[in-house]
């Protein structure tokens, strides 16, 4: 069954976040394995200098992706465990499946990472190396009068409207497309142009989608900020602060399946689909 491209409306984004958080409440501790999984991925990644990072970059792509095939199988009333991560690598997807699926993946997950290396580079020429330096400092708990100096610095402002304004692009094409050559047996090219569609057709769900991230998220830090206030304990306010960050970010890859599914529908239906086509017949077409 062909995937076809469609339109949703503005407040479907606030029923992305809730269904998200529905699925999450199914299996929230194999949920979370899986994120917790992938985080050790990276800590184990981290040890190894230059290839290491560049290897963690390559992989973002198989997260979000890992994360809708476990979603996919939540739905169906199957187990999620981290295999869904390797999945997609072992039995490929598409029309065609096997070896030539894996290798689109897996030159997708390269072009991500070529294109995160030369936004990092960009910005770190644009802000010369301020970024880095304020990061260390942080890390080493600088002086005050050292971090307000850099804050203050005119090239750090440039450089991080510059990184993270190029990453927020970047993630446009890339939303979809990991789903798109996956369940789509899309070409790297075609699933990429496929996802900018989507969202500039669906942009104002995706904006709605978006703010109502934003907002749980500064709601969960004034909620614990004002229990710790309450309770004259800034220690127990940190102690909420881990697992709340871990159970939004679950939610928030577990809720990239609901994007997938009302953004390409099976051809022929009006109404969002429970899950990606699991064998589709034909490639689909980059526009609808």
């Amino acid at each position: 069954m062909a995937l076809v491209l469609k339109s949703v409306t503005p407040p479907q984004g606030v029923r992305w976040v809730r269904d998200g958080f529905r699925l999450f409440g199914r299996a929230p501790l194999a949920f979370t394995a899986l994120l917790l999984a992938f985080l050790l991925l990276a800590f184990v990644l981290a040890l190894f200098p230059l290839v290491g990072p560049l290897a963690l970059l390559a992989a973002l792509p198989l997260l979000s992706l890992g994360f809708m095939v476990g979603s996919e199988a939540a739905l169906a009333g199957k187990p999620v465990h981290v295999g869904a991560f390797l999945r997609p690598l072992r039995k490929g997807g598409g029309p065609q499946g096997g070896a030539p699926a894996r290798k689109a993946l897996l030159h997708l997950c390269l072009a991500y990472a070529a294109a995160t290396v030369l936004i990092m580079s960009l910005s770190e020429w644009a802000d010369g190396g301020a970024f880095e330096q304020l990061q260390r400092l942080l890390a080493q708990g600088g002086a005050e009068a050292e971090v307000q100096a850099l804050l203050a610095q005119e090239s750090l402002g440039t450089g991080m409207t510059l990184r993270f304004g190029l990453i927020a692009l970047l993630s446009v094409p890339f939303w979809h497309a990991p789903a798109l050559v996956h369940w789509g047996g899309q070409t790297p090219a075609q699933a990429l142009f496929s996802s900018s569609l989507a969202l500039w057709r669906n942009k104002g769900a995706f904006v709605v989608y978006g703010l109502s991230w934003v907002v749980l998220v500064v709601a969960f830090a004034v909620t614990v900020g004002l229990i710790g206030l309450v309770l004259g304990s800034r220690e127990f306010a940190s102690f909420l602060v881990m697992p709340g960050v871990l159970i939004i970010s679950t939610a928030f890859y577990v809720s990239l399946l609901f994007t997938f599914n009302d953004c390409f529908g099976p051809a022929g239906t009006t109404e969002p689909t429970a899950g990606p086509p699991a064998e589709p017949t034909a490639a689909p077409p980059a526009a609808d």
